[in-house]
């Protein structure tokens, strides 16, 4: 790592620590008891065979390569540090970074579920953030949909032969967007809009949260680079266990 990247590396890493230190009082995902009864089942329903796919995923990964369980954690930290981090915005909601942009592009998007139900779940017990019952729902938002699309596009760049730290950073980036396209979708069908439907109340929320989170995406971005910049350097036999690095290639 060269020492222009060594600074840029710390200066991420102060950063991220000057927000995770930051007072949030007003964070939450979509709050508890906010969506309907039938639909909260329905999103925990929708979310069933993505915990279990990711479940087997992650007991393959460990089995076949133990130390890549350290870079697991970190991004289960990772995750659980950057979605604390809540600007409130419409009713019932709040924009944040939600930080699932790496453990997709490492572990692929499946793996992301467990890690992200995890963190939702001591989230909403011990933090107050999110829901019990608004536990599918915001799980299938951050960490399913969202990771799903980072994943495709980090791989659709890599193939295309784009630099390894662009590609993450509109992967990790666009996957933040995608993540509350999906949120404005859930609040939308939960509660349309007497004049236009769904249809209305989606671009009425997207239009609300598109402020705060545009920018937020661009941070995240930058901050999953940076981590994985560092993880090059410091966890390259890792990163190349779990088939990340091939070779030569860095970001």
């Amino acid at each position: 790592m060269t020492k222009r990247q060594k600074r840029l590396f710390l200066l991420m890493c102060v950063l991220l620590g000057a927000f995770a230190v930051s007072p949030v009082s007003y964070g939450m995902h979509i709050m508890e008891g906010y969506l309907p009864v039938t639909m909260s089942v329905c999103w925990f329903a929708v979310c069933i065979p993505f915990w279990v796919l990711g479940f087997n995923s992650i007991k393959k990964n460990v089995e076949a390569h133990g130390k890549s369980i350290s870079i697991l954690a970190i991004s289960g930290a990772f995750i659980f540090v950057l979605s604390s981090l809540k600007i409130p915005s419409v009713t019932g909601s709040c924009s944040h970074m939600t930080g699932t942009g790496l453990a997709a592009i490492l572990f692929g998007p499946t793996a992301v579920s467990i890690l992200g139900v995890i963190v939702l779940l001591f989230q909403a017990i011990l933090l107050a953030h999110g829901g019990l019952t608004t536990l599918g729902a915001n799980t299938f938002s951050m960490a399913i949909a969202g990771p799903i699309v980072s994943w495709l596009i980090y791989k659709g760049l890599d193939k295309a032969g784009v630099k390894k730290g662009v590609s993450v950073f509109f992967a990790a980036a666009i996957g933040d967007l995608f993540t509350y396209c999906v949120t404005a979708f859930q609040l939308a069908i939960a509660y349309p809009s007497q004049d236009g439907g769904v249809a209305a109340s989606l671009v009425k929320f997207l239009g609300v949260f598109a402020p705060t989170q545009v920018p937020l995406a661009v941070v995240e971005g930058l901050l999953t680079s940076a981590i994985i910049l560092g993880l090059e350097s410091y966890a390259s036999s890792e990163l190349t266990d779990i088939g990340f690095l091939n070779g030569s290639q860095k970001a």
